[in-house]
């Protein structure tokens, strides 16, 4: 049985436990540590969240360094790094950054495991997110950029990619429980998907 392993941000916190049920049977599911920190806060990238490119690179660049390999390697990360200083305006990690980081992700994960599977971000409704989150904003257009980016990395590498951003865009904005969350039914549909686009890989 093929391990599966994830580093991701807190979306994918919210529909791992989901996911770990319906794939126990056709992988050893597991995840970055640190469940019950990270969801103490769901917008502070501790514990479990993987939080924005930078810490996902240096996280497995160290986790390399320790000998780690692994089957399956599920990745995602972007929302984490669109977040927008409401003064200024300044990303987290800018779009030039952000591609530097990928590349460096896809090289160093392909080098780690035996498939990289690379996760498109879900979306940021500006107009919900900003009203309910003051001390950093996000927008629409910057979910479409980042994942533009992601998109030309991961076709250049060849890495496959699930595209929850579409999948979970269509259920509209009934499907927040907050600020960028999604509500338990939601969490579950999006494991039922990525639980069966991981069909082809057990």
């Amino acid at each position: 049985m093929r391990r599966l392993f994830i580093v991701g941000d807190s979306i994918s916190i919210q529909y791992g436990p989901y996911l770990k049920k319906m794939v126990e049977h056709r992988f050893h599911y597991d995840r970055k540590r640190g469940e019950k920190e990270a969801l103490e806060d769901l917008d502070n990238p501790v514990g479990a969240n993987g939080g924005d490119s930078s810490m996902v690179l240096e996280y497995l660049k160290r986790e390399r360094d320790q000998g780690v390999r692994y089957d399956l390697l599920l990745v995602n990360c972007g929302l984490h790094d669109i977040k927008t200083e409401p003064v200024t305006g300044e990303k987290q990690v800018p779009q030039t950054q952000y591609r530097v980081n990928l590349e460096q992700i896809v090289h160093i994960a392909q080098d780690m495991a035996q498939a990289l599977i690379w996760i498109r971000t879900t979306d940021a409704v500006e107009d919900l997110h900003n009203s309910r989150m003051a001390s950093f904003h996000r927008y629409h257009e910057d979910v479409v950029a980042y994942n533009a980016i992601a998109d030309e990395i991961m076709t250049h590498h060849e890495v496959p990619r699930l595209d929850l951003y579409s999948f979970t865009r269509a259920f509209g904005t009934t499907a927040y429980r907050d600020h960028v969350h999604f509500t338990e039914e939601v969490c579950r549909l999006q494991a039922a998907f990525l639980a069966g686009c991981l069909e082809r890989y057990s």
